[in-house]
């Protein structure tokens, strides 16, 4: 019996499974130019759900291709674009400042052109943060009125303590999350999603398998997942699921089409059970997990335009000359 299995896993495990297939071959469907509809989940259909990578979210692309490619390299600089992209986690935001900045640099950055900027958008009813999560406002630390004020203090904050630097310097991917997770506002989630982001580019070179941190949607996810945690942390459970990814889906008779032979790793696991928690609302509803929701929030809106190329960290090696033989069925 192995250590998965005196998890006692529930049905909702099972679809967690199918889910990473056929959310994967969503995308690759759709890299391919096939027409709607690309699955017949009725549930993936019908509602919003991230990929099966993390990278390969629209956001996580344009961050790669768009925030960390184009610009200066320098450590300041990376760090600087993509905290300060990452912090409102919004295209449309990043596209707007571009247009009225012209460049998005730490050498030329001013408190008041960005807070006029940001304040204009806002008062003009435009949003500017994503509805991916909610970014705590930091007022209490920085004390300034409007919540994006208090985030551009924030990065300030960062620099005024050489955070950059320190990072640069890390040994380690928990490392680089302590790092963060010390400074004004950040907890353990964004502080971990931010190390992700960081490691995207040259600031830091670590394995996605050398550490995780279980956010609240995965939490609830390994809950209705397992019907008991025995002496297993969630951190733990997710790095068991990563580890024997493809023993599982041969076991459940699944064909897993990965990214140009790159496995699943720790980030895209743990954000697997985040959106089987959301996934389970509907096709699991007698599972209530620790949270207890019962509601999807995003509606999946259907498009015909075509996915941006693909772009990954130069880091991984992986040639994207094999683009053009998509494997997915």
């Amino acid at each position: 019996m192995s250590a998965l299995d005196k998890l006692k896993p529930t049905p909702v495990f099972d679809s967690y499974l199918q889910f990473a297939v056929e959310r994967q071959n969503i995308y690759w469907r759709r890299m391919q130019g096939a027409a709607q509809p690309w699955t017949t989940d009725h549930i993936l259909q019908n509602w919003k759900f991230t990929n099966t990578y993390r990278v390969l979210d629209r956001v996580s692309q344009f961050l790669v291709r768009d925030v960390i490619n184009k610009g200066e390299q320098s450590v300041e600089e990376l760090f600087f674009r993509i905290l300060l992209f990452k912090t409102f986690n919004r295209i449309d935001t990043w596209n707007l400042l571009k247009e009225k900045l012209g460049e998005i640099s730490w050498k030329t950055y001013d408190f008041e052109r960005y807070d006029s900027i940001l304040s204009e958008a806002r008062i003009a009813g435009n949003p500017i943060y994503s509805m991916a999560y909610v970014m705590p406002s930091a007022g209490g630390v920085f004390g300034e009125t409007r919540k994006h004020q208090n985030h551009l203090r924030l990065i300030e904050f960062m620099f005024s303590n050489r955070i950059s630097f320190k990072i640069a310097s890390a040994k380690s991917l928990s490392e680089v999350f302590n790092i963060l997770r010390q400074c004004p506002s950040l907890g353990n989630f964004l502080a971990f999603q931010y190390a992700i982001d960081l490691n995207y580019s040259c600031i830091t070179n670590f394995s996605e398998m050398d550490f995780i941190v279980a956010g609240p949607g995965a939490k609830d996810g390994i809950s209705k997942c397992f019907s008991q945690s025995g002496n297993f942390s969630n951190e733990q459970i997710i790095e068991m699921v990563t580890i024997n990814q493809d023993q599982l889906f041969e076991e459940a008779g699944l064909k897993f089409n990965n990214l140009f032979g790159r496995p699943l790793q720790l980030i895209d696991c743990q954000n697997i059970f985040c959106e089987i928690s959301k996934y389970a609302r509907i096709a699991h509803p007698e599972y209530p997990g620790v949270s207890g929701r019962t509601k999807i929030k995003q509606k999946y809106k259907t498009s015909e335009e075509p996915i941006a190329e693909l772009t990954l960290p130069e880091k991984w090696g992986i040639a994207l000359t094999r683009l053009s033989t998509v494997i997915a069925s």
